[in-house]
Order: C-alpha cells, then sequence, then structure tokens
C-alpha cells in the first residue's frame, strides 16, 4: 500500500465537496483569529502576563482549519498547541483562549494547569499533555469505545512529525490498525523537531509512508492548502465513519517561529523560511478568494475589522478574569459518578 499524494485544491472543488461561499469565507476567518490569538498571547507573555513559556502555531493555520472543518459535531478531537484554530472551529471562544494562556478562572481549566493544556469537553475536545504523541492512544481509546458502543463517531489527533517517532504513536496504530478502528492520525510536519530536523528524525521520505506497515492508507498534503486539507481530512475521516478504518494524513508544512517563545529558530535556513513564507496559509487562501470567490477589497477590510474587534474585546476579557482562589484548588479535579456519565455520552 503506497503512501498517497493529494493534489492542490483546484478552483471548482470546493463546491463540489459542498463547501459554501459562507464556509470558505470562514476558514479565512478562523485562520485570522487563530494567528490572532496567538499574536496576542505573545503580546501577554511578553507583558510578564502569561506565566511558563508560549507557543505558535505560526504557518500551521491551513492544516488546522482544514483539519476542524472536516469533523462532525459529534466527534472528538484531541489537538496540539500547533492546532488552535481546531478549538475555535468547535466553539470555544477566544477569550476563553486568552484567559487560560493567563491561567485566570475564564479559561477552560480554570487556571489548574499549563496554558496551553487546555480543553472543553463540552465541545468534544481533549486536552493535550507536554508529552507529545501521548495522546494518541487516548484517541484510540476513545475509538475502540466508538465500535463497542456501535456509534458513528470519528476520534482524531494531532501530533508533530518529531512525536510521530515515539513509542506510544507508534502502538497507537498498530493497534488501531489491528481493530480498524474509526481514528485519524494528523501529523503536522514542519520539519523541525525543536532544533532537530526532520532527516535525523527518521529514515522514511515523507511520516505517512509508515502507515503500510500498520495495515492502513497514508496521506500527505501540503499543509499550506486549507482546502486541500479540508478534502483529504474529509476523506479520512467520511472512510473511517463508515468502517474503512485509520488513516494517517501527514500535512506538511514549516514551523514560522521557534519551538517556544525562548527559541529564536536561528537554526532553520533563511532561504527555507523565506520559501516557505511564500506559501503563507492565510495569504494563499485570501488570494483564493478573491480569484474564484468574488472576495473584494471592502468585504477584506470588514472581515479583518471584525477579527481585530473580536480580539481586542477577547484581550480586555481575559484581563477582567479573576485568577483563581487557592482554596478551590481541588475543585473539580476529581469527577463525580454522575459527571462521568454525563462525559461519557
Amino acid at each position: 500500500m503506497a503512501v498517497r499524494f493529494a493534489s492542490a485544491s483546484s478552483p471548482a472543488e470546493p463546491w463540489e465537496l459542498g463547501l459554501s461561499r459562507t464556509q470558505l469565507v470562514d476558514a479565512l476567518r478562523y485562520m485570522l483569529l487563530h494567528r490572532g490569538v496567538e499574536e496576542r498571547g505573545l503580546l501577554l507573555y511578553k507583558q510578564g502576563k502569561v506565566p511558563g513559556s508560549y507557543y505558535t502555531g505560526r504557518g500551521n493555520e491551513g492544516a488546522a482549519v482544514g483539519t476542524g472543518m472536516a469533523l462532525r459535531p459529534e466527534d472528538v478531537a484531541t489537538a496540539t498547541q500547533r492546532d488552535l484554530a481546531v478549538h475555535l472551529i468547535r466553539g470555544l471562544e477566544p477569550w476563553r483562549i486568552l484567559a487560560q494562556y493567563m491561567g485566570r478562572i475564564g479559561g477552560p481549566t480554570r487556571g489548574r494547569d499549563a496554558n496551553v493544556h487546555f480543553a472543553d469537553w463540552r465541545l468534544g475536545m481533549v486536552a493535550m499533555v507536554s508529552h507529545m504523541g501521548a495522546m494518541a492512544p487516548v484517541a484510540v481509546g476513545q475509538a475502540l469505545a466508538f465500535r463497542i458502543r456501535g456509534e458513528r463517531r470519528v476520534a482524531v489527533t494531532w501530533f508533530g512529525e518529531g512525536a510521530s517517532v515515539t513509542g506510544p504513536v507508534h502502538e497507537a496504530m498498530n493497534f488501531a490498525g489491528v481493530r480498524r478502528l474509526p481514528v485519524v492520525f494528523v501529523c503536522d510536519n514542519n520539519q523541525w523537531a525543536y532544533s532537530t530536523p526532520a532527516r535525523l528524525e527518521f529514515a522514511t521520505e515523507h511520516v505517512a509512508d509508515r502507515a503500510s506497515s500498520y495495515g492502513f492508507e497514508g496521506v500527505v498534503v501540503d499543509g499550506t492548502d486549507v482546502l486541500a486539507v479540508y478534502r483529504e481530512a474529509t476523506r479520512a475521516i467520511e472512510k473511517a465513519r463508515e468502517g474503512g478504518g485509520p488513516t494517517l494524513l501527514e500535512c506538511v508544512t514549516l514551523r514560522m517561529e521557534g519551538h517556544g517563545a525562548h527559541d529564536d529558530n536561528s537554526y532553520i535556513p533563511r532561504e527555507l523560511l523565506d520559501a516557505w513564507e511564500a506559501r503563507d496559509p492565510i495569504a494563499r487562501h485570501r488570494a483564493w478568494l478573491r480569484e474564484h470567490a468574488g472576495f473584494g477589497d471592502d468585504e477584506d477590510a470588514e472581515l479583518t475589522q471584525s477579527v481585530s474587534r473580536l480580539l481586542h474585546e477577547a484581550v480586555r476579557r481575559a484581563e477582567e478574569s479573576p485568577l483563581p482562589d487557592p482554596d478551590t484548588l481541588l475543585d473539580g479535579v476529581y469527577a463525580s459518578p454522575g459527571e462521568s456519565e454525563e462525559g461519557a455520552r
């Protein structure tokens, strides 16, 4: 089973996939929100208002939006810090993300976890942990539960190409392949695991080359082409829903900023950064909308201004959210039986 290389999106394809013009514009909106939330979070970090370090997904907005938009409401997702837009698409408000960064009670964890370790389970999201790749077995467990219950739901999990070489990812893909579970593995191949280039991470040319060893399909797609990512993510998710088993979807991007705010990214060659900057997913989709969807200057300005207003209000609301009361430290840490049953539905 050879890896499949996805084609670039065509002008007519989004309409053939059933995307409306509103959804196509929404894809740009979510990418702008993704980048805007991170930019404002970085400013708060530089102001000393965000504890710990800080991580962004600049350059990964197309892959995050393309995969996030392919999910159905009943599906579950375990996104990484580079895939912020998945949370936004699922309904998490920007101010709550910024509150999370600052450890305020308005964040999803109510100030009880590190700034990028968050998710609102009521939106079908599961929080990540620092051990990248460790959430892949969690997604497989969810998919197994869907199989046992006879539910037509799919679990989707994200990880980087560096995490793809870890044991938990191997074990998760092996088990999912054996049981043909309804799970999709999304690898954000941003080409550098911290300062280690991909050529020193694994011997195969592509991460997706490994999928055949587990007995399912591997697909490589340009992660800066949001419409191509959406097409391939939709195919993989719906195939899993129909009993076709897992897919390993490799979205090729470049991490345009350091591993974290503490990292100056100087080890990545300047010419490589320049080449990928020219393929910026936001600029690329904006140009597509202008050429194929009648997206003019006035509509573009209105969208940009509305996003800016939303983010301005988000910062204000997040900063007004209080810090948690130490006396409530254990509140919500342990679930009651009733809460466990509710969360399982």
